[in-house]
Parts: structure tokens; sequence; C-alpha cells
């Protein structure tokens, strides 16, 4: 290597450019390795916040449904089929494909 470079057949400025192209490169990807890092945080963090609140709801909920007699929640789910029956259609029809994936899953 030093036979050619005093022959003049390779250039060092070459190898510095390509060194500083590499840094700049490297440099760039960290930024942005970075960047994306701070992203998927920021997110699992709001993702963690809503899973709280909603699991905190659910158990007020709950809470609130174990207090009642089944009677009184047959005749709250009347009510609410009345007022509005596209919204329960829907739900029923949730709940049994659910229940109908459970019970075909406990067959395989």
């Amino acid at each position: 290597m030093e036979n050619q470079e005093q022959q003049g057949l390779v250039k060092l400025e070459d190898n510095n450019e390509k060194n500083e192209v590499y840094n700049e490169y490297m440099d760039d990807f960290k930024g942005q390795a970075q960047e994306y890092g701070q992203r998927l945080q920021d997110a699992a963090v709001k993702a963690k916040d809503f899973a709280s609140v909603k699991f905190s709801q659910a158990n007020d909920k709950f809470k609130e449904l174990q207090n009642k007699e089944p009677q009184e929640l047959v005749e709250e789910a009347k009510e609410f089929a009345r007022q509005k029956p596209g919204q329960a259609l829907l739900i029923s029809a949730a709940v049994g494909l659910v229940i109908g994936v459970i019970l075909r899953g406990g067959r395989r």
C-alpha cells in the first residue's frame, strides 16, 4: 500500500471522503433511529394511559352491574333495545360471533 501511495496509485483523499460520507450517513441513521424510538415510546405511553382509563371505566361499570338484581338488568336491556334497536342488534350479533368462535375453538 505504501508503495502504491508513493507511486500515486491510491488517493488518500478519496478514502477520507468516503469515511466522511459514511460518518454522515451513520449520524443520520442514528438520529432517525432515536426519533423513531422516541415516537414508539410516546405511543406506548399513550396506549398505556388509554388502556388504564378504559380498564377503570370497565371496572366501575362492572361494580355497578354487580350491585343490581338480574331482573333489573333484564329490564334495562329491554329498554335499551326499545330505544336503540339497531345498536342492540349489532351488539347481539357481536356477542353471538364471539361465543361461536369460543365454542368452535374448543372442539378442535
